[in-house]
């Protein structure tokens, strides 16, 4: 496969990028700066998310794209370069990575919702809460999905024993690597094309090794 990843560099992006090299996949890899490490399966790029023309031609252009793209020091823009990639329409697959705080805990309430959820975390939840809800009002015109993590994710171990649900949590923590897993088994084999899927560590305590 021909993969790109938008945020190749971050916690999250280097570790499917690993995932990929691991399965002899070609991972073209976007960062700011274009300084994820190179080798012979990886090639590195310079990209702004913002740039949604250079976006489009990255997902029409390979097999699958990832967009892994937190945006910590600007929540509104972020969505708003969401809101564009929409507008824009483009032909190709592509996987959101979106934040645990806006999975569901029943049909009517969301993580963010409840009075226990760390208010530090809300910007990041609500903002990809809206995303998801832009993407699902254009589920027919795009070939998306968007995955969660757990409520908490870190970098641990690769154990492979992960655990998939539809919009609810399916488990307390995920390793970065074992979401990596989850990400690029999405990519080869797409299973939830027009919807939001979440994945979790089975064996927490092996995964946080």
């Amino acid at each position: 496969m021909n993969i790109a990843v938008i945020g190749a560099t971050g916690m999250v992006g280097s570790s499917v990028v690993a995932e990929a090299v691991r399965r002899g996949e070609h991972v073209d890899a976007y960062s700011r700066k274009g300084d994820a490490p190179a080798s012979e399966l990886v090639t590195p790029h310079a990209l702004q998310f913002a740039d949604t023309a250079a976006v489009v031609d990255i997902i029409n252009s390979h097999d699958v794209t990832l967009i892994t793209v937190a945006g910590r020091d600007n929540y509104e823009a972020v969505r708003e370069a969401h809101h564009a990639l929409i507008e824009a329409k483009p032909q190709g697959r592509f996987i959101v990575v979106g934040g645990a705080g806006a999975l569901q805990v029943d049909a009517h309430t969301r993580l963010f919702d409840t009075e226990q959820f760390p208010e530090a975390y809300l910007p990041e939840a609500k903002t990809f809460g809206a995303i998801l809800d832009d993407y699902r009002a254009h589920a027919g015109a795009l070939q998306w999905t968007m995955i969660a993590p757990a409520p908490a994710i870190a970098p641990g171990k690769r154990t492979g024993l992960l655990a998939t649900e539809l919009d609810t949590p399916a488990g307390e923590f995920v390793s970065s690597q074992d979401f990596a897993i989850a990400v690029v088994n999405e990519m080869e084999q797409p299973q939830h094309v027009g919807e939001r899927f979440t994945v979790a560590s089975v064996h927490v305590d092996a995964a946080r090794a």
